[in-house]
């Protein structure tokens, strides 16, 4: 019997390193390293990659937090200061020895749900995500959107009433972007409590609705996607998916006769990993 081809993916957070050997949901097997210093945590996601296949991997994908460089496979200008210009995926190439595929952590993510989860069949969809940033990935026409650079939807600007909200926001680039003013680090700066510790009546989740509504029909009428999936921590709190529905036809004001389907991702905290896998796949067909 011929084996499948192996695959391998890092999902490389801010906080976590999510790593993953398989084909897809069926046999995937993962293990979560935390994120410390560039040369500690990429040696230990190698190691267990290399061990967990027994060394039968094709390739590699990874879904890395940025900003990243596309091109060179690196991470650039992140807040957090060890890891900023780290060649994330040429260390990985050079300590497995296999090729390697490199994009951001949203685009795995829409990958992931596009192959096995709730973007299964749309040509054009979207994903975000919402935690200690916030972030996109678009497909338009079964592709990646990409530029001259990797999409920054959470540093959009969005439109601010002061009277209800004067909150400056975290944003260490742009103060009050989307980012800097509904991330899980703006909701706790903004109301002394972490997400988890408001209540789901709280008045912070009508605002955090208004702001990401704010975003969403911006990014409806730019890419015209027929399906939006919003994932990420904050998300957590189930209310928000009707909270924002309703706020972006509001937005939208019917000028766009059918609003897309906002949805939660299907795969849920695997969408990154697995799309890993299919960045790995298409790197190993492309030798």
């Amino acid at each position: 019997m011929i084996s499948p081809p192996l695959y391998g993916a890092i999902e490389a957070g801010g906080t976590k390193f999510v790593c993953g050997v398989g084909t897809g949901p069926e046999d995937l097997v993962t293990t979560r390293i935390p994120t410390t210093s560039p040369v500690e945590t990429i040696a230990a996601a190698a190691a267990w990659l290399r061990e967990e296949s027994r060394g039968q991997l094709i390739s590699v994908g990874i879904g890395s937090f940025g900003p990243v460089d596309l091109r060179r496979g690196r991470i650039t200008s992140t807040p957090k200061a060890a890891w900023r210009n780290c060649d994330l995926a040429g260390e990985v190439a050079r300590q497995l020895g296999v090729p390697v595929g490199f994009d951001t952590d949203v685009n795995a993510a829409a990958l992931g749900e596009a192959r096995w989860g709730a973007a299964r069949g749309i040509a054009n969809c979207l994903y975000l995500t919402v935690g200690t940033g916030i972030g996109g990935g678009a497909i338009v026409d079964g592709r990646l959107a990409r530029g001259m650079a990797h999409p920054e939807m959470g540093h959009i600007r969005v439109p601010r009433d002061f009277a209800a909200d004067a909150f400056a926001g975290v944003c260490s680039y742009h103060g009050d972007c989307l980012e800097g003013l509904a991330s899980g680090p703006a909701i706790e700066a903004r109301w002394g409590k972490g997400g988890p510790d408001l209540g789901p009546d709280h008045p912070a989740w009508q605002l955090e609705a208004r702001y990401l509504a704010l975003g969403v029909a911006t990014f409806v009428c730019v890419l015209s996607p027929q399906r939006i999936l919003i994932g990420g921590g904050v998300m957590r709190q189930k209310q928000l998916y009707d909270l924002i529905r309703a706020d972006v036809d509001r937005v939208l004001a019917r000028y766009i006769e059918k609003v897309p389907e906002i949805l939660p991702p299907a795969l849920a905290e695997l969408s990154g990993v697995l799309g890993g896998l299919v960045i790995a796949e298409q790197k190993g067909k492309s030798r």
